[in-house]
């Protein structure tokens, strides 16, 4: 059984549905670890005072915030429960807005929101009323010693909840938001469109794998075999000079997507010069 990350009260106007949140998406990765080259012994990195000149136990630390170089205001657990806002124990919405105003750049972590037993009947409404309304809520939920704002939104099996960054925290970046428009000439967005139609299809997320972790992962097998596994060749990429000539070349392809990478080659590891001899006395 799966084991939540929040439990509270999901508030709106004077109904209050117990819920609990489910971390609904985790990014996987392969990890390497940091190994000392002369024996491949695991390199640590152990909890070290300075001051004191040695190694300290996780029960002696505490939290701090540093104002200035070497100074520092301290916290217990006790002083950050206090300042708890009310959020830390129940979620109310604050407004509904509609799904498509959102821009998706908001959007950060993932949860599955579910009721607590007595709970089903009003979220049930909850979830059919903004399902018809084309509404999400917008509402605020502290987690891990942060308030987050939140979006909550109907899907068919329940609602799903995504943290959202602050508007404080989106990034300007000048290349971005100064670029200069270049306006394309009819013909090109023509052809630009057809190229779009020819690679249309329908959202299918379970198409799509990661094929660096695939290999990373057919590297590990051949490696623990002896063997060694041939390098991907990557093609020659260069910027293009005529569009429309790229464009048409574009749409007599074959579609990208539609093309399978090939598996990585394995190649045995060289025979050793005993080896050659044996086997020419074999043939001999």
């Amino acid at each position: 059984m799966a084991s939540s990350v929040w439990k509270g009260y999901l508030s709106f106007g004077l109904l209050s549905i117990p819920i609990r949140l489910f971390t609904a998406a985790r990014g996987e990765r392969i990890s390497l670890n940091q190994l000392h080259e002369v024996c491949h012994s695991r390199i640590k990195m152990p909890l070290f005072c300075p001051t004191c000149d040695r190694k300290v136990e996780r029960s002696e630390i505490i939290k701090g915030y540093e104002f200035e170089k070497d100074q520092y205001v301290l916290f217990s657990d006790e002083d950050l429960d206090k300042i708890e806002p009310e959020s830390a124990r129940a979620m109310e919405i604050l407004e509904f807005v509609k799904v498509d105003e959102i821009d998706p750049l908001y959007y950060d972590a993932s949860y599955y929101l579910t009721p607590e037993e007595e709970g089903k009947k009003a979220y049930s409404l909850l979830l059919k009323a903004m399902e018809e309304s084309n509404y999400a809520a917008i509402a605020k939920v502290t987690m891990h010693q942060r308030e987050h704002i939140v979006v909550i939104r109907p899907r068919a099996q329940g609602m799903t909840l995504h943290t959202m960054f602050y508007q404080s925290e989106i990034r300007e970046v000048a290349e971005f938001t100064h670029q200069e428009k270049v306006e394309p000439k009819e013909q090109e967005k023509k052809l630009a469109m057809q190229l779009i139609d020819s690679l249309a299809a329908p959202f299918e997320p379970e198409k799509y794998r990661d094929e660096y972790q695939e290999s990373m992962l057919s590297m590990i097998a051949a490696k623990q075999k002896g063997q060694e596994v041939a390098g991907t060749v990557h093609p020659t990429r260069a910027p293009v000079i005529d569009l429309m000539d790229a464009l048409k070349k574009s749409i007599n392809a074959k579609p990208a997507a539609s093309a399978k990478k090939p598996p990585l080659r394995v190649v045995p590891p060289a025979a050793t010069p005993a080896a050659k001899k044996s086997s020419k006395k074999a043939t001999g």
